[in-house]
């Protein structure tokens, strides 16, 4: 009622705001992109059904490729084609390459000290050539190789273990726990098997709150100037601090865990050692770009969120869809025990060059299930034209990849797993070709792209080396549906639980 009573008190306002807005985005001059009609006030928060990318899909096929949506006073263009994508992320790259800034954004990027959710700018530009070369470069990466390859043979181990009782594995928790081990032990020095103040539990919840609070809805953001009464008779703000809160708590104890008295830091200093010396030589060099704890903190957030859940999920979409195509199954593992021989103790990432047809898999998966299928929503910090209409200054722009991944004019059966098509074909995912985009392209393109490539292939290829799978006894193969859930990062619904077999 308190809601109710507050939204009818600003009624006036909401009113007056909606038609200078409307002035203000509708020159007569303008060709806007069609879009459903709006209501007034919510605009066109009313069509929101479902998941977002599926929703967009959906309208887009009524209203077209390129749509016009209000959230509230925001406007909203959807981008669901290669050649909308295009225009978007290369043509017009740097007038559409900024971030909305919203509560949630604002939080866990510390007031946009970091680089996924920072508008676009010299402090950005700058924070994002330091990460990339510092702690982004061949010679880093190659440094952490022991890591990502020791977290796998413990993997297997335990699957071994598994095996042995022909007992079912949870691949949800048990490929986050691979992926979260890995990335904890890079970016933040912590061994969540064995760490004093977070185990693999706690980053499991930690990971889950980190994206119910990017994809919190605040009235602010959608009724700028008003919204944040609503906000704060309903609990909102109240909500997102407190998850907040729990966050930064673990991102503070990883800080101090580090700059304790007496810690030696190791031949390979994680992200964290790293960003912290590099503190410590701007502090003496006096250098104009100087980093601060909230930077550091912003990066480490933006690991999190990157680096996790995205190469867990996509592990786990890859082992659905390989056990529901017996075909694929049979064709991958013969060529991967083929080429790589019967008597391997354990896979390194140097044997991840040696298998083709298995590299053609992983680009099915990243095609039919972008982890992020909406990727991260743009701003606009101009006026453009995209597929020839006019996107005025300050609009948010969505990539849908997932539709562009599956429009039946650029694939041929493509909600098909089959990764076959790409036998004769030199489309690529790393930003070039537009037609697959998981990771983005452009100024915005994932800077972890190499990192989660390489996560998700090592982990596949051991899984599918040193085990043959079969769902549990009692269970079918056509129990398994791919039905999805989630809100930025898209997974599986339902449990995926397999018995692993030892192949080897």
């Amino acid at each position: 009622m308190s809601i109710l009573l507050c939204f009818l008190c600003l009624l006036p306002v909401f009113l007056v705001s909606l038609s200078i807005l409307s002035k203000r985005l509708k020159p007569s001059k303008w060709k806007l992109p069609p879009g459903p009609k709006t209501l007034p006030i919510i605009g066109n928060l009313h069509n929101l059904t479902g998941l977002p990318h599926t929703c967009f899909r959906n309208l887009s096929q009524k209203f077209g490729p390129v749509m016009l949506l209000h959230f509230g006073f925001v406007p909203v263009v959807v981008i669901s084609s290669k050649e909308g994508a295009e225009e978007a992320l290369k043509t017009q790259d740097l007038e559409c390459c900024s971030r909305p800034e919203t509560v949630a954004t604002r939080m866990i990027s510390y007031n946009f000290k970091d680089i996924g959710f920072a508008p676009y700018g010299e402090e950005w530009k700058a924070l994002r050539k330091l990460v990339v070369m510092e702690l982004l470069n061949t010679k880093k990466f190659q440094s952490f190789r022991y890591i990502r390859e020791e977290e796998n043979d413990l993997l297997i181990k335990k699957l071994t273990e598994s095996a042995l009782k022909k007992s079912p594995v949870n691949l949800k928790k048990t490929l986050f726990t691979l992926v979260a081990s890995i990335v904890c032990r890079l970016a933040f020095g912590v061994n969540i098997h064995k760490c004093e103040f977070v185990d693999e539990d706690n980053v499991a919840d930690l990971v889950n709150k980190f994206e119910m609070l990017v994809a919190g809805v605040a009235f602010t953001d959608f009724f700028p100037g008003v919204g944040w009464l609503v906000d704060r008779i309903s609990g909102q703000n109240k909500t997102l601090n407190n998850v907040f809160s729990e966050l930064d708590t673990f991102f503070q104890n990883v800080l101090d865990d580090h700059i304790k008295p007496g810690r030696q830091v190791s031949e390979n200093p994680d992200v964290v050692d790293v960003m912290l010396d590099l503190m410590k030589k701007q502090e003496k060099d006096g250098e104009s770009f100087k980093l601060t704890t909230d930077h550091l903190k912003g990066i480490i957030s933006d690991i999190f969120l990157a680096g996790v859940n995205t190469s867990a999920v996509t592990l786990n979409w890859a082992m659905a869809e390989l056990i529901r195509n017996p075909r694929v199954m049979k064709k991958v593992q013969d060529e991967i025990r083929t080429t790589l021989g019967d008597k391997k103790q354990r896979i390194t990432e140097q044997d991840l060059s040696q298998v083709h047809y298995f590299k053609l898999v992983v680009k099915e998966i990243f095609r039919l299930h972008p982890a992020a299928p909406l990727l991260l929503p743009r701003e606009t910090m101009s006026h453009v034209k995209i597929q020839g209409y006019d996107i005025p200054v300050k609009t948010q722009m969505m990539i849908n990849i997932y539709s562009i991944a599956r429009d039946p004019k650029l694939w041929t059966n493509p909600d098909e797993f089959n990764p076959d098509r790409f036998l004769d074909s030199s489309i690529d995912y790393r930003g070039l070709n537009f037609e697959l985009l998981p990771f983005g392209s452009g100024r915005r393109i994932c800077p972890g792209m190499t990192l989660g490539i390489t996560t998700v292939e090592l982990g596949l290829l051991n899984l599918l080396y040193f085990f043959d799978w079969v769902v549990p006894v009692g269970k079918n193969v056509k129990d398994i549906n791919l039905e999805e859930t989630g809100s930025i990062i898209i997974s599986k619904k339902t449990t995926l639980e397999l018995v692993p077999l030892v192949h080897h």
